[in-house]
């Protein structure tokens, strides 16, 4: 498998790689949308009606990848699944649209061979991201108020798991 390029080169919240050209052939993300990661959006009970609610929100705009936002929701309902099965509704609230893509270089003996250089340099499609805004919503998690403790454990853990530091918030439902 290719190893993943560092996250530096993809943390800014720049402009978004679009193709816009004034050639309608040309104007188009060429290799179609990436496979992403994160299997589910919403686990555990949705029916049920609870009291709490918490929020993982950004301190800092960037750009988050897919496969951090998987980590982050397989390592928070682990534990919710380990200590409160059923009594809790986890939503991731981002969803990465933004198109990640590199265009590698060939270095070495015969490169010159190999790579076409910047020519037509649009690159090649590695994966999508979540473009993220300062105070944005990551996850949301709803739980009774016996159970704040365990739900406060788990976002701690999720937000170890992405590239920015990250604020719990609690509020009540009525």
């Amino acid at each position: 498998m290719v190893k993943i390029r560092k996250f530096c080169a993809y943390s800014r919240l720049e402009r978004p790689y679009t193709r816009i050209s004034k050639f309608a052939k040309k104007n188009f993300v060429r290799g179609g949308y990436p496979h992403i990661k994160i299997t589910k959006f919403d686990m555990g009970d949705q029916r049920q009606k609870f009291d709490s609610v918490l929020t993982l929100h950004t301190l800092r705009s960037m750009q988050v990848r897919h496969n951090s936002l998987e980590a982050a929701r397989m390592s928070c309902n682990r534990l919710l699944e380990k200590t409160i099965p059923n009594r809790y509704f986890l939503r991731i609230k981002t969803y990465p649209f933004h198109i990640l893509r590199e265009n590698p270089l060939a270095s070495g003996a015969g490169a010159d061979r190999m790579s076409q250089g910047m020519q037509k340099a649009f690159g090649k499609i590695v994966g999508a991201a979540a473009r993220v805004k300062e105070g944005q919503e990551v996850i949301e998690l709803r739980l009774s108020q016996a159970d704040l403790n365990t739900g406060r454990r788990a976002l701690q853990r999720a937000a170890g798991k992405l590239p920015f530091s990250c604020k719990i918030m609690v509020r009540q439902r009525q």
